[in-house]
């Protein structure tokens, strides 16, 4: 880990450097970098507001670029590939010098180093004169991003280092790991202390500052962690919070004139469903501006900028699951399907329909999730590997969900009318009829085609037996059914493929970069104290 607490290092000042902005224009304007200095910094409220900019955007970019939605996609089922550097995901084979597990580890660490450094540096350098609410609020959104990293990091690899302090750690890199439930107490700890500093919305349109997250984002990002831990009455108080706030709301359900399909148009970035997404700048410098579009789209017909290389296609297990409920809309917004228009791709010329000949990975498909088109369909902006689209960690959606399945509370059905109507309000927004009766499938299979390429559906299924097991039968049941071959050329037969992953392929080794530096990692975990 040598490399990477140098980073950590600097993280402080790379935070300043990009977070530098009053919000006017852009999320991401900033000054030169030599105009800045850590004890000149805080000296006013917007300059406090700005600070934790940074924290939406370049700190995650190697975790979004490929190894979020290879991790998360490939083994949770829904797309496959042939791509030499991500196709181990996809078939349980994944060895610690994996570049992508690399990617991630760092890139979540890096996340942790930034919110580390706001948290750590603030209190000292914020002068009187700077609303004590505006300081609060900046602390509460580290803590949240700190929260944010490493949820994904204890589901990735179990247990982890804790690090409170990153510059505790930059001449002593080696460092032991920490059992899952202190990392757990410690993400608890994070997001409640978000929820209790950072402002309360009520959020209408879209805006930059909902770009921010809010008390009620850490609302909702605690409901799911209670979810995790099938703590069902905290995770039901918590839903019921957010829902009882009326922050959030449902496009194409409680938005006029909005649909499924328009959350993931850059035009309505920071939507009112959005509860924390990350924030990429179209055009810009390659590491700031989202890149997923250049992995999924299926032409650079569509890109308009010579990428859309169709890395990944969906399974046909996952085609298999929309088609079962036709006329859900959420399939197209999804996936493409031979014969497809989209007016909102090409736009200038009229639309794009897919070609019949479309076969992403020999999928007979591909994604349409995260793929926005050229310039002109995006306001002029973009640029090979850098589109604007946010990408969602959390949406509105899924807090009615938790709610649902927080009222079921591990029973084998329930027909409860505060279980039925949030889960129904999500079907009706996709098109579909509502059910009278629920169980746990149901509950995972909503889950599963509201959040597909999201990178959720991976961790629902290595929650199933409980978020500390060491043993998946649920989970190895459900993956070892799911259709993950191809199509012959033709489209008339099945090339089948099926895999049965091990109970330890439900976390990940730790990158052999880390542990040839840190061999720490390899040892048993050590409890944590808390500061």
């Amino acid at each position: 880990m040598k490399k990477t607490h140098k980073t950590y290092a600097v993280a402080l000042l790379t935070a300043l450097c990009f977070g530098a902005t009053g919000c006017k224009d852009s999320f991401f304007d900033h000054p030169p970098q030599d105009a800045l200095t850590l004890d000149s910094y805080y000296q006013t409220n917007e300059q406090v507001k700005a600070s934790t900019n940074a924290l939406y955007n370049s700190p995650w970019f190697n975790f979004n670029n490929k190894a979020f939605w290879a991790i998360t996609e490939l083994s949770g089922g829904n797309a496959r590939t042939y791509s030499g550097d991500v196709i181990n995901f996809a078939n349980f084979s994944v060895t610690a010098d994996n570049n992508e597990l690399t990617n991630a580890w760092r890139s979540l660490f890096s996340v942790v180093a930034q919110s580390n450094a706001l948290i750590n540096n603030l209190p000292a350098k914020v002068p009187a004169s700077v609303d004590p609410a505006v300081v609060n609020n900046a602390l509460g959104e580290a803590h949240f991003m700190r929260a944010m990293a490493y949820f994904y990091l204890v589901r990735l690899w179990g247990n982890v280092p804790i690090i409170e302090n990153t510059l505790d750690y930059v001449y002593s890199p080696k460092i032991n790991t920490n059992r899952v439930e202190d990392v757990y107490t410690l993400i608890l700890k994070d997001f409640q202390f978000a929820e209790a500093n950072c402002t309360k919305k009520i959020r209408t349109g879209t805006s930059v500052d909902n770009g921010h997250v809010s008390s009620g984002s850490a609302s909702a990002m605690l409901a799911k962690v209670y979810l995790y831990q099938q703590n069902y009455a905290q995770a039901r108080t918590y839903a019921e919070k957010v829902i009882n706030s009326g922050e959030f709301k449902l496009y194409g359900a409680q938005v006029a004139g909005k649909t499924f399909t328009d959350l993931f148009r850059t035009a309505n970035n920071n939507n009112e469903e959005s509860v924390v997404a990350l924030q990429w700048v179209a055009g810009s410098a390659y590491g700031h501006g989202n890149s997923m579009q250049a992995s999924f789209a299926i032409s650079s017909q569509i890109t308009g900028t010579g990428d859309g290389y169709g890395v990944i296609g969906p399974t046909i297990d996952l085609q298999s699951e929309f088609a079962k409920e036709p006329g859900d809309v959420r399939r197209k917004a999804t996936i493409m399907l031979a014969g497809d228009f989209y007016s909102q791709l090409n736009s200038s010329g009229g639309g794009y329909t897919v070609p019949a000949d479309v076969n992403a990975q020999n999928t007979k498909a591909g994604i349409k999730k995260y793929v926005v088109g050229n310039r002109a369909d995006n306001g002029g902006l973009g640029a090979a590997q850098s589109t604007g689209i946010n990408t969602y960690l959390m949406r509105y959606s899924e807090v009615l969900l938790i709610e649902a399945e927080a009222v079921l509370a591990g029973a084998a059905s329930t027909n409860n009318p505060a279980a039925l109507t949030p889960f129904n309000l999500v079907r009706s927004r996709a098109g579909l009829s509502p059910k009278a009766s629920i169980t746990q499938a149901d509950i995972l299979r909503e889950r599963r085609l509201e959040l597909a390429i999201e990178g959720d559906y991976w961790f629902d299924l290595g929650r199933l037996d409980g978020y500390k097991a060491t043993s998946h039968p649920k989970a190895t049941a459900i993956i070892s059914q799911q259709e993950r071959g191809t199509y012959s050329n033709d489209g008339t037969q099945i090339y089948s493929e099926h895999f049965t992953p091990g109970n330890d392929r439900f976390l990940f080794p730790y990158p052999s970069t880390e542990t040839a530096i840190n061999p720490l990692l390899r040892e048993a975990p050590v409890p944590y104290t808390f500061k």
